[in-house]
């Protein structure tokens, strides 16, 4: 018989709740920006220096993400513990206002070019 390790639930007890999926989707948020900033170097020949404010945005937003990912979920998962999760809305309107930045300077940009 073949037994297979779970994972580790966590300090609230199971492995499939909210921080977990919550984990996650920040993640792919992270790894979009890092992909956009890629793309944004790959304008730079084209679109000139203006484009590393692009980069530099995506860049500060994703690192933003990766440094406070481990607070957030160990605030989640305390919060299904103690049953009183409260919203991160500081978190979604800094991710919400790098989008708006970066979607009106990349207009900018390439109104300019």
């Amino acid at each position: 018989m073949v037994r297979t390790r779970l994972p580790d639930p966590g300090p609230h007890g199971d492995p499939g709740l909210q921080p977990e999926r919550t984990t996650l989707a920040w993640g792919r948020t992270m790894m979009a920006l890092v992909t956009v900033s890629a793309i944004f170097l790959r304008w730079l020949p084209h679109h000139g220096f203006p484009i590393l404010l692009l980069f530099a945005v995506s860049v500060a937003a994703a690192a933003a993400i990766y440094l406070t990912q481990r607070r957030r979920y160990g605030a989640s998962a305390r919060g299904i513990s103690r049953e009183k999760v409260d919203a991160d809305t500081s978190a979604v309107l800094w991710t919400a206002f790098a989008g708006v930045a970066l979607g009106a300077l990349g207009i900018g940009v390439v109104l300019a070019g």
